[in-house]
This record gives structure tokens, C-alpha cells and sequence, in this order.
């Protein structure tokens, strides 16, 4: 399925490193929690680097073949932490896309098809990990992001 060009989508992103981690999933399914997961995982180095591009609401465009995410103008360097509200935090203006987790995703397996590792946003083929509701999605990026090939990620 492809979006719109320069569509605004239900999403949160993360640059880790030089690339984006595009979070996508129903409202609830706790896309600000995982980013802001994976910004300590960066602080903690368990991860390279890691700073928000936007929680809530992204934008989506494509440049040069690249899949890039920016955030909305209203919610710069916002993110929400479930039992504080919403609070500011460090921020990039935009990063390309190297990786979208689907939160509560029901083709997440514990041991996925090949077909189910791959999404298509406008038009750019960009490696995918659906997690099923009720399975803890940190550990499994922490393991894309760090693990070395023998999967398609990153």
C-alpha cells in the first residue's frame, strides 16, 4: 500500500544512528512508549544514538529515492510519557527511513515471512518488523538494530 506524497500518518520516529525508525500502530498500542524506549536504549548505548523526530503525528516525503520523516509543525520536540503528559524533548527536523516497526500487527510471528519484512511507502521499499499485540517490541528492535545480517533489516 502506498501513502500520499508529503502525507501526514498516525506514526512516531526515532534517528538512530543515520537512520529513522518509523513507528506505526492503532492509538493505544504505545508508539510514544517505544520511542521514547529507544531514546534511553540510545542514552544507555545499548543502541547508537538515539533522538525523536516526532511522536503523535509524522510527515512523510520522498527525496532522492529516500523515504524521509520530519515532524508536524505543532508538535516539534513534543513527546508524550504515559502518567507525565506532554513533555519537550531533544529532536532532529528529519531523517530517512530505514526501518518501520507495526505495533500490534497481526501478521507479527515469532518467526515471520520473508513477505512480511517489507512495506512499501511512496513508492520505496523499506524493511518492516510487525509485532503482535501483547509482545514487548524493544528487545526485538534493540535485536534488529544490533544483530548482524542473516535478516533484511537495516
Amino acid at each position: 500500500m502506498s501513502e500520499p506524497a508529503d502525507a501526514s500518518v498516525h506514526a512516531s520516529a526515532v534517528k538512530i544512528g543515520d537512520r529513522a525508525v518509523l513507528i506505526r500502530g492503532p492509538s493505544g498500542a504505545g508508539k510514544s512508549r517505544l520511542a521514547f524506549d529507544l531514546i534511553l536504549a540510545g542514552r544507555a548505548g545499548q543502541v547508537p544514538p538515539a533522538v525523536l523526530v516526532g511522536d503523535d503525528r509524522v510527515r512523510l516525503d520522498t527525496v532522492t529515492g529516500q523515504l524521509r520523516v520530519r515532524p508536524v509543525r505543532q508538535l516539534v520536540g513534543l513527546i508524550e510519557i504515559r502518567g507525565l503528559g506532554i513533555r519537550r524533548c531533544d529532536h532532529v527536523e528529519e531523517a530517512s527511513v530505514g526501518l518501520v516497526v507495526d505495533l500490534w500487527a497481526p501478521d507479527g510471528e515469532r518467526l515471520p515471512q520473508p513477505d512480511t519484512l517489507l512495506t512499501c511507502i511512496q513508492g520505496i521499499n523499506i524493511p518492516r518488523l510487525p509485532v503482535r499485540e501483547g509482545i514487548s517490541p524493544l528487545h526485538v528492535v534493540i535485536a534488529v538494530l544490533t544483530t548482524s545480517p542473516g535478516s533484511a533489516f537495516l
